[in-house]
């Protein structure tokens, strides 16, 4: 379920600003290195164009706050 709006989800993509205009379409996994990591979604602090699943930002992989947080998947037998 996406939860939107709840917290920043840290993805493992590197960020590139060119990255996606030549990406594959299907599933691209982001450039191989880089010096900031994907978040995406957005989290209360923010305007609602911002807190969609679809929105990414840039950030340090070292930089901590309490908005920004990860999502546990599971998988089920």
């Amino acid at each position: 379920y996406d939860m939107h709006g709840n917290v920043w989800e840290w993805c493992q993509d590197w960020h590139s600003a060119d990255y996606y205009g030549s990406s594959p379409p299907a599933d691209p996994q982001g450039p191989t290195s880089g010096s900031s990591r994907v978040l995406r979604g957005g989290s209360w602090l923010y305007d609602p164009q911002v807190v969609r699943s679809a929105f990414r930002y840039r950030i340090g992989p070292d930089y901590r706050y309490r908005d920004i947080g990860f999502r546990v998947v599971g998988l089920l037998d």
